[in-house]
């Protein structure tokens, strides 16, 4: 079931780009992003549901859907003719997508784009995250998941901070062109940390939070 959708007219020098706004109804189990050209920012939300705004135009629009196993799923569609793939690209304003999940609700994560930054603050999932981008940035802050965390950047560096101690985890790095904090492998641990990056570089810190 989808959510209520906002629409808010803005103008672009060779498109006409609408900002909306999507709000999740009923339970959502994961999130699956597969985009192109976009740069993909990821919060927490203040409520147990799924934000998500976004600007499309009649050529560059979103598919959102639900499947029957409550997955979220969020593709980028286009309507272009041959002609309209030379030229400059649109504003990096409509290239962006906001989006804003419940803490510790969720089972999995999904993120795959292109040329573009994913950037994730204070995310935390029961089950994994799995993120890919080919040409841009990883970056992460106090991300958090209960099984597998999954990194993949080609030309892009990969940077944050994963919650939870070194030995919590077992870790594969593989790394050409570039330099890597961690070893290519150490095993021991429950969860699983896999990082890949080519023409890049690798560098994740571990945050041991204390709870009362």
């Amino acid at each position: 079931v989808l959510g209520a959708i906002l629409i808010f007219a803005l103008v672009s020098s060779n498109q006409k780009f609408i900002a909306k706004s999507y709000v999740s109804e009923g339970e959502i189990s994961a999130i699956i992003v597969n985009v192109a050209d976009r740069e993909v920012e990821v919060s927490q939300s203040a409520d147990d549901k799924i934000h998500i705004d976004f600007y499309e135009s009649e050529k560059e629009y979103y598919n959102i859907s639900v499947s029957e196993n409550n997955e979220l799923v969020l593709s980028l569609e286009q309507n272009k003719s041959f002609l309209d793939y030379f030229g400059t690209k649109p504003s990096k304003t409509y290239r962006k997508i906001y989006l804003q999940v419940p803490k510790g609700i969720l089972q999995n994560i999904e993120i795959t784009t292109t040329n573009e930054r994913i950037a994730l603050n204070n995310v935390s999932v029961n089950g994994n995250i799995s993120l890919n981008s080919n040409g841009g940035n990883i970056d992460f802050n106090s991300l958090s998941a209960g099984k597998e965390v999954k990194l993949s950047a080609k030309n892009g560096n990969i940077n944050g901070s994963i919650v939870g101690k070194w030995d919590d985890f077992t870790i594969s790095c593989t790394v050409k062109k570039g330099e890597c904090n961690l070893p290519s492998y150490k095993d021991g641990g429950d969860k699983t940390l896999t990082a890949e990056c080519n023409n890049g570089n690798i560098n994740i810190e571990f945050e041991n939070i204390m709870t009362s």
